[in-house]
Parts: C-alpha cells; sequence; structure tokens
C-alpha cells in the first residue's frame, strides 16, 4: 500500500506556471510507475503525464501538453514532480497523480492503484 499527497496547485494567469509535488509514503516510491491526471468540472478525468519505475525515468504525455508540462521524480524524496509551464485557461482541473507497481507507460485510470486527494490548478484569461 503506498499513500499519495498532491501539493502546489494553486491560482495563475494564462502563461504562468506552476509545480505540482506528489509525496509518497509506505513503500519505496521507486518501484512505482506514476501519472499525472485531471479532471474539470463537467469532463470525464484524462491523462496528463507519466513517468515510468526508477531505471528507466522514461516520460510520456498526452498530446495537450507535451512540450509544455515536465513530469520528474526524485526517489531520495519519495516525490515526482509535474512542471507546468505555459499555463492555458483549459488546464484548469483537479489534477490527480496516481501509482502503480505495474511496467511500462499507461495512460488509462484503470492501470493505477493508488490515487492522492487532487490539487486545484486554476488558470485566468
Amino acid at each position: 500500500q503506498v499513500q499519495l499527497v498532491e501539493s502546489g496547485g494553486g491560482l495563475v494567469q494564462a502563461g504562468g506556471s506552476l509545480r505540482l509535488s506528489c509525496v509518497a509514503s509506505g513503500r519505496t516510491f521507486s518501484n512505482y510507475k506514476v501519472g499525472w491526471f485531471r479532471q474539470a468540472p463537467g469532463k470525464e478525468r484524462e491523462f496528463v503525464a507519466g513517468i515510468s519505475r526508477s531505471g528507466g525515468g522514461i516520460t510520456y504525455y498526452a498530446d495537450s501538453v507535451k512540450g509544455r508540462f515536465t513530469a520528474s521524480r526524485d526517489n531520495a524524496k519519495n516525490t515526482v514532480y509535474l512542471q507546468m509551464d505555459r499555463l492555458k485557461p483549459e488546464d484548469t482541473a483537479v489534477y490527480y497523480c496516481a501509482a502503480d507497481r505495474g511496467y511500462g507507460s499507461s495512460r488509462t485510470s484503470d492501470a493505477y492503484d493508488y490515487w492522492g486527494q487532487g490539487t486545484q490548478v486554476t488558470v485566468s484569461s
């Protein structure tokens, strides 16, 4: 079992930046792949970015955020980050991190067993 806590959300103007953090407790976080998802009001949860289990450090992104968002991890701190640059109003959503012990790159919610509580990101125009 691993517990996840997100932080770093907030209100920012279009074009600005935020860095989200996802801190894990309970297990060796380097053994988990991590995904970032978001859900806007009235919309389904969607994949944003992912990072593989340590050793590969492979990152992958939704087309809508590629080139603007960067996922990274610091295993010494049991933390995964999502750096979000050049934010747009359409990035407004609750952002969740999720973790799973599986290998590979997964872009669907059902591939992840553990979820954080979410952090709100609001981008004003």
